[in-house]
Formats: C-alpha cells, structure tokens, sequence
C-alpha cells in the first residue's frame, strides 16, 4: 500500500476519489451548454477534474456540469485506479540520490521531495526567483533573462523559463549560449530596436561559448548522475525542432542536453514519459480548440471585441519578435512551441532579425500537422478581415514599422482608453487624431506584433506586444496603424 499511497499522491487524488484512466474521451457539457471532450480523472469533494486531449487538466465544481453528467461522474467512481502514464517511471541507478545531492549539479535549489510534476508552480518559482511571465485559465509561464551570475548544470543560461498547467509545473526549458542572447540589443520591450551592431567574427564567438556551455553542462550532470544516452526529442523539422539530445534521468525527471549547431544549447527538463515518446504532443481536435478560443473571447460594452487568455511570451533584449509572436499564436490553438526553436526555424541573426517568410515557411507543417490551419496574404488594413478571424478567437500577427512615434501614441491611447466613459466623445478625438497623425514608416524598426481585436465603431485595432504583460493589449486607430503597416499578415488558424 506504501506504493500505491505514493501513486495516490503524484496525482493529487486519494485512493476514494480515484477514477478509471481507461474511460474515453466523451463530451461533457455545462449548464450553459457549451461542450467540450475529456477525460474523467478524479473526484474530490465537489471539485471534478477532466483532461483534454492535449494533457491540460481542469477543475472545477461537478453542479457545474448537465444532470446527465453529475450522474455519469457519480457512477464512474472507483476504488482504485491505474496511474496515468506521464507519472509513472521505471526506478533507476540515480533515484537513490537524495534532492539536496542533485541540488548541488543544478547550481539551485530546483528539486524537492515531492516531482516538480506535483509541486506548485509559484512555489518553485519563488525558490528559483523566477517571475511570472504569463497566467492564462489553465496555463501559466515564469521566465528569467538571468544575471551574468546567474548558474545551472555549470554554466550560465541566459533564460530560465518554467511552465505549468493549473499550478503544477510541466516543464523547464533553459537556453545557454546563443546566438540571440549573446549580441542582444541595449534593453527590453520598446528599446529593443536599438541594437549593437555584431562583431565581425560572430560566428566563431557563438561556437566558441556553445562548445564551452555543452562541454561544461555534460561534465557537470555526468559526475553525479552518469553517462547519458543518446535520444531524439522534440517535433518539427530534423535539425530544428527535433534534435539529438544526452539524457539524464532521476526520480521521474528527463533532463536532456541539446545542442541546435550555431545557434543554442539548452536543457529541457520534462518527465520521463514525454521523453519516452520523444516529446511528442498529442493532437487536438478542432472542435476542442474552436470552444476554448471562442469561451476567450471578450466583447465588452464599449464595443470592443478581443481575444483573451493569449499566453504572453517576453523575447527579451533581442529581436525575436517573430518567433515569440508566432509562438504565442500557436500556443493559443494548442500548438507546442518555443521561440529558440523557431528563431531556428527562421534562420535568425545574431541578436535577432528574424525572417518572417523564412520562419513560417518552416514551422507551417508543423502547425498543419497539429490540426491547425495557416493563412498568410498581403493588403490593406481592414476591420472587416480583423473581424473575421477575431470573432472565432484567432488572433493576427501583423507585419509593422513599430516606430517610437507609433509606441508613444499607442501608449498615451491605452493610458487615456483606461478612464473613458464616453465613447462618443472618444470617437470624435482619436478620429481627429487620425486625421492630422505624421506617422511614417521606418525600415529600421520592423517589428512583429498580435492583432488581438477591434471596435468597429471607434475604427480601433488592438495589438499585443511581446514585451511582457505591460505590452499585453494597446490600442490605435485603423488610419494610424496603416501608416506604419507593411501590409503582411499571418494567422494560425483552424
């Protein structure tokens, strides 16, 4: 029983409230009939958890849900129950390794008693002084761009990202040497245009720190915890999204060394079994994904429509704009993804410039794999097409010179939208506004942002940066924003 007491534990259920992990997938509906497909888990008290197709959990109270599937819930209960595969893992020759032990290789204090699997996501951020990056319903994302002091495995990640699903952590991903970070521009969100310029020899500085990072993390994990082996992992192109790793296991834990030549090392640290099936995600249907982005979005009283709950993703002090947008956008429709691994899918430069053409060519099979459409055109800008896309809750990654010009009358907008109460008014002002606006193009401020919503009546646009949550929704007008448009837009889509 002490085995199954621990089973218990890992997934956060007791043994009377277990249920069977060999039920279905079924369509469950609320009381205000919307419907969405999962899995039964577990029963506690009032609380019900279900588990979508894409492994994300949610709980919530069982009254909320239709009569027939209280009773269905009611009936489904039993006194023991199988483990489901993400948490299980076969003992190994490390496991004995008591956490402070393994501490001691981390550089921080990372693991505890209980798997991170099972620990709160604000409790291991705290110990690791991480700050949250982004919180959705379900999701939530913590991300350092660390001191130079700043060490793990050996050798200094320049981020430190952590993510989690209803407070659990899922998942670590640390990039060391690369070539984004190492020639980063003089600050973050609106500064980010203002670049050193790369030394000449680049390249061969990017291989020099890679080789020292990868040399100094492998010796590091490999004196406590062995040799490792050699894996494949992740989805996406050969070379790109799915790399050749060294692993490391202990208690449950993945730890995979990876290098993308010329471009990063990082470590992921997942669970054994997601690196057993090579960190492939599983679909999710269209049906799912259509009611979740649809329940996210807002149409407020004012007139404004926008999509919410888009997880925010920070590119730091360098241009990767492109691929942070672009992540932000596949992870709204359940596609897995991380900006490292796309800038290496857009070929970036050093310190970032990334090809946005380039980029989504590269990743577009892999968002078509996923389930998901993918649309891409050129034109004017138009409420009509924003439209189109937002009220199904898809946002746009739109193409633009984000001039200093544009960033401040964006920000005095949003600042003045905040205490408005007649729009009427409002609406005379911007349009005036619009109308004697200067704004022009400037190549040397390229810039990739989410159109995240509308109001038809103002003839505004919402935007979403990613600069962080202070940049999370900005308005301007539809004149304005054509000014500095370069007219190029994409949409992960279904």
């Amino acid at each position: 029983m002490k085995h199954a007491a621990n089973v218990f534990l890992l997934l956060g259920l007791t043994l009377a409230t277990a249920l069977s992990q060999t039920s279905e997938l079924r369509t469950y509906t609320n009381t205000q009939g919307k419907a969405v497909q999962a899995k039964l888990i577990g029963v506690d008290g009032p609380n019900v958890t279900l588990e979508l197709a894409t492994g994300q959990k949610y709980t919530f109270a069982i009254t909320s849900l239709s009569a027939a599937d209280q009773q269905y819930i009611k009936s489904a209960a039993l006194p023991a129950a199988a483990v489901p595969a993400k948490y299980t893992f076969k003992p190994g020759p490390n496991d004995k390794l008591e956490p402070a032990s393994v501490n001691e290789v981390v550089g921080q204090p990372l693991f505890g008693e209980a798997p991170l699997w099972t620990s709160s996501a604000e409790e291991v951020a705290a110990r690791l002084k991480i700050p949250q990056e982004s919180k959705t319903k379900t999701a939530s994302s913590y991300r350092s761009y660390t001191k130079d002091d700043y060490q793990l495995f050996g050798a200094h990640p320049f981020s430190v990202a952590m993510y989690a699903e209803n407070d659990k952590v899922t998942s670590f991903s640390l990039v060391f040497a690369n070539k984004g970070d190492l020639f980063s521009a003089k600050g973050g969100g609106e500064m980010h245009f203002d670049k050193n310029t790369p030394p000449a020899e680049a390249e061969k500085i990017v291989k020099t720190a890679m080789d020292k990072d990868l040399t100094a993390i492998a010796a590091t994990l490999t004196k406590k915890l062995g040799e490792p082996k050699e894996a494949r992992f992740g989805e996406g192109p050969s070379g790109v999204g799915r790399l050749t790793v060294q692993r490391w296991d202990w208690r449950g834990h993945a730890i995979l060394l990876a290098e993308a030549k010329g471009v990063y090392v990082g470590v992921q640290i997942v669970t054994t079994a997601f690196a057993d099936a090579g960190g492939k995600v599983e679909d999710t249907t269209d049906k799912i994904i259509r009611a979740q982005a649809l329940a996210n979005l807002e149409k407020r009283e004012n007139g404004d429509v926008v999509v919410g709950d888009i997880p925010m993703v920070d590119q730091g002090p360098k241009g990767y704009c492109a691929p942070a947008t672009a992540e932000r956008a596949m992870r709204h429709l359940g596609v897995p993804a991380d900006m490292y691994i796309l800038a290496n899918a857009g070929n970036s430069g050093f310190g970032g410039g990334t090809s946005v053409s380039a980029l989504l060519e590269g990743i577009a099979p892999q968002i078509r794999n996923k389930r998901r459409s993918f649309d891409a055109w050129k034109g004017e800008l138009k409420i009509k097409e924003i439209a189109k896309y937002i009220d199904k809750g898809v946002p746009l990654m739109w193409c633009l010179f984000s001039t200093k010009e544009f960033n401040d009358v964006a920000n005095k907008r949003t600042k003045e939208r905040k205490t408005i109460t007649n729009w009427a008014s409002w609406k005379t002002k911007v349009t005036e506004e619009a109308a004697a606006s200067r704004l022009t193009e400037d190549k040397e401020s390229s810039h990739v942002v989410l159109i995240i919503g509308y109001n038809k009546d103002t003839n505004e646009i919402a935007f979403s940066d990613s600069w962080g949550e202070d940049y999370k929704e900005r308005w301007i007008t539809l004149p304005e924003a054509e000014r500095v448009s370069q007219q190029y837009f994409y949409v992960v889509g279904f």
